[in-house]
């Protein structure tokens, strides 16, 4: 019973905030996708946060609007989301990916408190220079300039004051609404709403501790240290904690101002290919990576240099996750339909009603349209978004660690194209297939390999006697026990006892009515009158119910 009523009591504790994201799922026409409710006559009646009619926006919209009403948690929720297009849908996956948190400015002396305490000493001390108004002032931290007393300048990061107490509390409310919609929704329950808002937990609460992105920077650094193409900012230790880090100040052109790019005389194409063949070194050489290629954390150094900056967002691939994904490449890249069938249904989880022929014949049809055309013709990020739509179609989900690389280049390309529209991805990405292939047959990969499979055998091979000498000594003991779980299986006898029940009493009812078994009233039998009318309603009841479950099928 304690399982029943903790998601409940938690969502009671924050009843204000919880009232708070109630009127705002309302007056967007969002309490639907939870409640099944709909309210058309009040969308017309309802404007948005900037004033649009809500009629006229599309729900993927008005969700973007309602989560940037809603505040940071939910902000920071929608972006996440919006690197699971094989959960939430291409389209609504694009639209989450416009979200920005339109926060205003705090005070500075937050910020200076907030260094005081952490740091030890007040800022006129810790640095030379400090600007009063911030450079950026995002929803999590605000980025001031500064000049240590040495002369470097430098961008001191400063977390906002109270977000994490704000945090927590619309963290508790995600996670028991999550509960209780697995709980009590059939079809959201295969995308799993428990398990990404725990994903979504450990992402937010890294986020927002600095220390994470101190580290993330020093490994970018170590891995190009020695590639002059690539400039990650230097980090200064002393003056970092966890709600606080200050870092070199890259002087150059931001990737989100065109007209500077153009007007810099730079040659934008090498640029951008310099600026995608960092992403892929990231991914395929480290297995460590820049998980936000959006393009103002890219910024154009002196020289073609390739600036990278806000390293919070990263994404790690271990070796295991990177051999599956380069076969599934080299697959496609071979047109064995069979093959990237295979590693489809080896890398994602399978609903058990699938159809895996069905799914052949689509990834056939998916790379027919990509055969026989020249390389730098092939839109890498498209092919991708059809092929998570694909996955989308069958229900199958994909591990999070995939998913959140293979957003990532579908933005890379987007973000590459943008500095110049000449540049092919597909064709960046050759010379690294090669290396998968050169790298899969390489002996020190056979011999890790190797490793790996003799581990695995020499823990069957330990292991196996001593159950099977358990499970005979059981089994001669007598005290060997089966256990089977049927999942779902109550509703399913409920209702069929159910239905055995209404069908006995009808046709018992039937069987007094012919017969005109007394007492009678107007010559027909009472109690066969009486037994129609409690048959007719259980049978409405159950009908009811499974209606209600919304599939005949179902086993809820």
């Amino acid at each position: 019973m304690g399982m029943k009523i903790e998601p409940l009591a938690r969502l009671e504790r924050h009843a204000k905030r919880l009232g708070e994201i109630a009127a705002v799922l309302g007056k967007y026409g969002l309490a639907d996708l939870f409640g099944g409710f709909d309210y058309p006559w009040l969308n017309k009646r309802l404007l948005s946060a900037d004033g649009q009619v809500l009629s006229d926006l599309t729900t993927p919209a008005r969700v973007r609007l309602a989560l940037t009403e809603l505040g940071t948690t939910f902000i920071k929720l929608g972006q996440m989301l919006s690197t699971r297009p094989d959960l939430v849908g291409a389209q609504m996956a694009a639209e989450l990916a416009e979200l920005q948190a339109n926060v205003p400015a705090e005070p500075v002396e937050i910020a200076r408190a907030i260094i005081l305490a952490d740091l030890g000493q007040p800022v006129e001390e810790l640095f030379g220079e400090f600007d009063e108004v911030p450079l950026a002032a995002a929803s999590i931290a605000q980025v001031y300039a500064a000049r240590l007393h040495t002369g470097e300048r430098v961008v001191v990061k400063v977390r906002r004051g109270g977000i994490e107490a704000k945090s927590t509390t619309d963290l508790e409310i995600v996670q028991a609404m999550a509960e209780l919609l697995e709980k009590h929704s059939p079809s959201l329950r295969p995308y799993q709403p428990v398990a990404i808002v725990r994903q979504f937990r450990k992402a937010l609460l890294r986020e927002m501790d600095f220390t994470y992105e101190k580290r993330n920077i020093e490994e970018f650094t170590r891995n190009f240290e020695d590639e002059p193409e690539v400039r990650i900012p230097q980090v200064y230790g002393d003056l970092c904690s966890h709600q606080i880090i200050t870092m070199e100040r890259l002087e150059g052109i931001s990737g989100t101002d065109i007209e500077g790019l153009r007007a810099s005389g730079e040659n934008l194409a090498e640029f951008a290919r310099r600026g995608a063949n960092m992403y892929l070194e990231m991914v395929f050489r480290d297995g460590f990576y820049h998980a936000d290629p959006h393009p103002g954390n890219l910024m154009l150094l002196p020289g073609c240099i390739v600036g990278v900056i806000d390293c919070g967002q990263v994404g790690r691939i271990d070796d295991e996750l990177r051999d599956e994904v380069e076969a599934l490449l080299l697959a496609i890249v071979e047109n064995d339909s069979t093959q990237v069938t295979e590693q489809v249904l080896r890398l994602g989880a399978v609903p058990p009603d699938f159809n895996r022929e069905r799914l052949r014949s689509d990834l056939d049809e998916f790379m027919a349209d990509f055969i026989g055309h020249p390389l730098r013709d092939i839109n890498v990020g498209h092919a991708l978004t059809s092929l998570i739509e694909i996955i989308r179609r069958y229900h199958i989900t994909l591990p999070p660690p995939l998913a959140v690389l293979l957003k990532t280049i579908i933005v890379l390309e987007g973000t590459s194209r943008r500095f110049s529209p000449d540049i092919s991805l597909a064709e960046l990405i050759q010379p690294f297939c090669q290396r998968m292939i050169l790298r899969r047959f390489s002996p020190s990969r056979m011999m890790r390999r190797a490793r790996r499979t003799y581990r695995d055998w020499d823990r069957l091979i330990t292991v196996l006697p001593r159950d099977l000498a358990d499970l005979m000594s059981r089994f001669r003991d007598g005290t060997l026990t089966v256990h089977l779980d049927h999942r779902h299986l109550d509703p399913i006898i409920n209702r069929l006892v159910f239905g055995v029940l209404t069908a006995a009493i009808f046709l018992g009812s039937s069987q007094l009515w012919s017969s005109a078994a007394p007492p009678l009233l107007w010559g027909i039998s009472i109690f066969g009158a009486l037994g129609y009318m409690v048959s007719v309603y259980l049978g409405w009841r159950l009908m009811r119910a499974i209606r209600k479950s919304g599939n005949i099928d179902s086993k809820d």
